[in-house]
């Protein structure tokens, strides 16, 4: 009798060889962890994702003409590029830590090296007086390693709700840090001399939130009432909290 089956599609013509290469290599002896191994490869090459935001808003416009900003920087024309665009000079000065946290953060972000554009990369030189701080703040797109070139510092990590995990630690001369992503984080000077730190941060234009400014010295000021609530305090020693200048060490 004939068979009048109906012909492969060719997704199962794909699926047929897949599966008869795959039994071909196990019966060679090889291991199924590299089966596996080769089939997760092929899976991730057909993944897709959005690329991550770098900077903190754009808003989609249907207007082209209208359209001033992109997410990141234009790209210069590639024979127009020279070596200044990838080169930045100063990070062997200090910072001007008279001021009220007693820190100083130089950064080098596109702003500063314009050649970091679409790279994924920066870094800071960060200055501290004795007993100076970087108070407690966010990098919102970045991760960021920070090594000690002079001093000790204090430095730690929260994690998020709802174990809000301290994690602290001591750094001396040549020691590394690291602060994940999004969280919440701080440096002190516990030395009785000046303290230099350098980090690098896994984005072009990483962000900075520091707590007490956007909370306290936001533009406009959040409801007093609200913000009482939020942190179980008298509704008096907000308003004087949000009368302060909050310093911006950046």
């Amino acid at each position: 009798m004939q068979n009048f089956s109906s012909p492969l599609t060719s997704t199962q013509r794909i699926v047929k060889i897949v599966r008869d290469k795959t039994l071909a290599i196990m019966k060679k002896g090889v291991s199924f962890l590299v089966t596996v191994a080769l089939m997760a490869l092929a899976s991730s090459l057909a993944s897709a994702s959005d690329p991550s935001p770098l900077q903190d808003t754009c808003v989609a416009i249907a207007e082209p003409k209208n359209a001033v900003f992109v997410n990141g920087k234009f790209c210069k024309n590639p024979n127009l590029t020279k070596a200044e665009d990838f080169f930045y000079s100063g990070l062997d000065k200090p910072g001007n830590v008279s001021n009220p946290v007693g820190s100083a953060v130089t950064q080098v972000n596109v702003a500063q090296i314009a050649g970091l554009n679409t790279l994924g990369i920066s870094a800071v030189r960060i200055d501290y007086a004795p007993y100076g701080q970087n108070p407690p703040h966010t990098h919102p797109r970045a991760t960021e390693i920070l090594t000690v070139l002079e001093g000790t510092l204090l430095v730690g990590f929260v994690t998020s709700n709802p174990e809000n995990r301290l994690f602290t630690k001591v750094l001396n001369k040549g020691d590394v840090f690291v602060f994940p992503i999004g969280l919440i984080h701080f440096q002190f000077n516990i030395g009785h001399t000046n303290a230099v730190a350098i980090a690098g941060l896994s984005s072009q234009n990483p962000g900075v939130i520091t707590i007490a400014n956007a909370v306290f010295g936001s533009d406009p000021a959040i409801d007093p009432d609200f913000l009482a609530r939020a942190f179980q305090l008298d509704k008096n020693v907000v308003k004087n909290l949000q009368s302060r200048f909050w310093y911006n060490n950046n």
